[in-house]
């Protein structure tokens, strides 16, 4: 058994490693196109995963499941949008150890660092959840007298965000976690 092997045996939660990849509602063991691409260790060189390599059509499929799962998520109030995010900020503190393990193994980063990294990113999950119970509008003074602009906040729509690969964690934290 491999040194990578041996650490991901000892994950609390071994669900948190998958062979496959989301889209939609659902977890695809292969793409389209049927290809694969190997996560591997870049201190060892060992393969940790082998992943479904996506191409065009998946992620059409996947951007057509976001707008479905969207508008669904534009309906709920800001309360009930807050709670699903404490939802995700309590996964993240309670598989700190995991998760931080995994991206170690991933990308090199070390542990400490790598665990900080997830808290960080759980803090603005955190953030954002408090925040959307507060999403108010607004009542700004027209150019008239008798006028009024009303601004009222909403999600608007599905986005695709490019981020570094220095910070995986936290900078999705900061793409998904915006209501």
């Amino acid at each position: 058994m491999s040194l990578s092997e041996t650490v991901l045996a000892k994950l609390k939660d071994k669900s948190l490693v998958t062979d496959k990849a989301p889209v939609g509602t659902g977890w695809v063991a292969a793409g389209s196109r049927g290809l694969t691409f190997e996560v591997t260790n870049p201190s060892t060189g060992e393969v940790l995963a082998t992943l479904p390599d996506l191409g065009k059509e998946d992620v059409r499929s996947a951007i057509e499941a976001a707008h479905v799962a969207q508008k669904n998520w534009a309906k709920r109030t800001g309360k009930e949008r807050a709670a699903v995010l404490r939802k995700l900020y309590d996964l993240l503190v309670s598989n700190v150890d995991d998760l931080a393990t995994i991206l170690t193994l991933e990308m090199g980063k070390p542990w400490p660092e790598a665990r900080g990294e997830i808290l960080y990113g759980a803090s603005y999950v955190e953030w954002f959840g408090e925040e959307a119970k507060r999403v108010y509008g607004d009542t700004i003074p027209g150019h008239q007298p008798d006028k009024r602009i009303i601004v009222i906040k909403q999600p608007i729509g599905v986005v695709g965000a490019i981020t570094p690969w220095n910070f995986p964690n936290a900078m999705l934290a900061r793409k998904m976690a915006p209501t």
